[in-house]
């Protein structure tokens, strides 16, 4: 078995941003319950077929990527970490959210770019790194193979995931990629669905463990750790 743990952004698993993204992916990670019937107009199937990937990974912004525990880690370590840097830290404000493409999958991310996130992720990715295990070989050239810059090659090797510090963009993922002939459609789809909840702003106030329990499995939502509790 290949488990992996992952430290994300999640929002409050009471909280409506929550139910509303869980409705329209298909599933709850916390509870496990998934969801049948149309969302923002577009039928299940053809949601469930645009939503795979987002599906799996569920509703969340990557702080630090999922790893596989190094040897010499346990769970219980990383929970008793977690549990000591959150008491730490304070919340701050993510700001407003908006309805984005990134690389042709639609996201939800800031809409003012936000220095004190950039600087907490930076910092998260840097705290935790004693818990992941180094990359095997087969998974370095997979993700070698999409192809990325010399600076992502370089946070690779050095972090096992090429988007952190500098090459981090803060996103919350709702589709897979998709064709550009639906990208408008869906777009205003996700704008409709979840306009009651993004018409405020947000305030990052947690980081939440995630658990892949075995290679290719969905991902499970395991447990809040409140910034400055």
């Amino acid at each position: 078995m290949t488990e992996r743990f992952a430290i994300y952004y999640a929002p409050s698993a009471n909280s409506p941003l929550w139910d509303r993204a869980a409705a329209w992916l298909g599933r709850d990670p916390l509870t496990n319950e998934t969801f049948d019937g149309p969302v923002a107009g577009v039928e299940r199937n053809r949601l469930l077929n645009l939503t795979q990937s987002a599906n799996r990974y569920a509703f969340h912004a990557t702080i630090k990527p999922p790893m596989a525990l190094a040897p010499e880690t346990t769970i219980e370590e990383l929970r008793a970490a977690l549990t000591n840097f959150t008491r730490t830290q304070a919340p701050f404000a993510l700001g407003h959210l908006r309805v984005a493409s990134l690389d042709g999958f639609l996201a939800l991310i800031p809409a003012e770019p936000n220095e004190a996130l950039q600087d907490f992720a930076s910092y998260v990715v840097e705290e935790f790194e004693p818990f992941r295990a180094p990359l095997s070989i087969k998974d370095r050239a997979a993700r070698a193979a999409r192809g990325l810059t010399p600076r992502q090659e370089e946070l690779l090797d050095s972090y096992g995931y090429p988007y952190v510090f500098d090459e981090f963009r803060f996103h919350m993922t709702l589709t897979d990629r998709l064709p550009e002939a639906e990208r408008a459609e869906i777009t205003t789809a996700l704008e409709s669905w979840f306009a009651p909840d993004i018409a405020e702003p947000i305030l990052f106030d947690r980081l939440v463990l995630f658990h892949e329990p075995d290679s290719g499995r969905p991902f499970r939502r395991l447990e809040d750790y409140k910034l400055g509790v």
